[in-house]
């Protein structure tokens, strides 16, 4: 019925989400890894309140029922999240970044096998292809001539990064089963709704955190407000694209076709650092296109 309608909304994701990661990392290199990741939740609410807002002032609609069923997997996507932020946020300070990048984009076959076994989504052939091929081509990508295999092969960042890389996945599921549970409404206010609602409930579950254990990362996300506000509102952004798309298709999808970020984002990254590509670079490059041109035809 919407035909290609969730590929502008990821792609518009994607991006949002590379500006808010580079946000992030300099907020937890200032206020430590719990406040580096509260701030994509606790200050992305209001702005994910604001765009519920929004709609509903051009689409007026009541505010669907929530079943318990939504709500669970609402719930078991916001801890996973969390628990995967701040994981990525610990490889990406231990590692370099193309390794750690490498370890977590491992993702979207992570989505694929969870999408099928927990929920019933289904890959074409073609699909999976798709997934592998760009799942190699970020592989090569990320990883330069000074990466040997025994660096590759260090288990504890290994460990953590494909554990964040996986969590990420199941998050995806969850969030997508939340939203295809919601009964009434259109899909732009059945995902706003539940993005609302998960956000709610992590910054809830961050509260509790900072009044139980240390509220030290909130009162740093505090004193860095500018940064703060700036991460919350591009992570607010990233996930209504996030959400929207799952509405619209298969979260292996979604996350694959996310994967088209790198190589802009490295041509970019090369132009202004003055150092272009090595030709491992470029091959992953060109399998990362490829994958995502492989997913569009499986979609034709």
């Amino acid at each position: 019925m919407h035909g290609l309608l969730w590929v502008p909304f990821t792609l518009t994701a994607a991006f949002a989400q590379v500006l808010r990661n580079a946000v992030q990392s300099r907020l937890t290199a200032r206020i430590g890894t719990v406040g580096g990741t509260q701030v994509r939740f606790v200050y992305g609410l209001p702005f994910a309140a604001i765009l519920l807002a929004i709609y509903l002032l051009f689409v007026p609609s009541p505010i669907p029922p929530i079943p318990a069923e939504a709500l669970a997997w609402s719930f078991a996507g916001s801890v996973t999240q969390i628990v995967a932020t701040a994981l990525m946020l610990v490889v990406m300070a231990k590692r370099d970044f193309g390794v750690a990048y490498a370890y977590i984009k491992t993702e979207p076959v992570t989505v694929a096998v969870l999408g099928f076994v927990l929920i019933g989504d289904r890959l074409s052939w073609l699909g999976w292809v798709a997934v592998l091929i760009v799942t190699v081509g970020v592989v090569m990508a990320s990883l330069r001539m000074g990466d040997s295999a025994a660096k590759l092969r260090e288990w504890k960042p290994l460990v953590v990064g494909v554990a964040s890389g996986a969590l990420f996945g199941l998050t995806a599921i969850c969030f997508r089963a939340s939203i295809d549970l919601v009964p009434q409404g259109g899909f732009m206010l059945r995902s706003l709704t539940m993005l609302v609602v998960s956000l709610a409930i992590q910054s809830v579950t961050l509260a509790v955190w900072f009044v139980l254990k240390d509220a030290s990362g909130f009162f740093g996300s505090l004193r860095e407000w500018r940064l703060s506000v700036l991460a919350g509102a591009l992570g607010a952004l990233a996930s209504a694209g996030w959400f929207i798309s799952f509405s619209l298709t298969l979260a292996a999808n979604v996350r694959t076709l996310a994967l088209i970020e790198m190589p802009v984002v490295a041509v970019m990254s090369r132009y202004v650092s003055g150092r272009w590509l090595t030709a491992r670079e470029w091959f992953g490059f060109v399998l990362i296109t490829l994958g995502v041109a492989v997913l569009m035809v499986s979609h034709a």
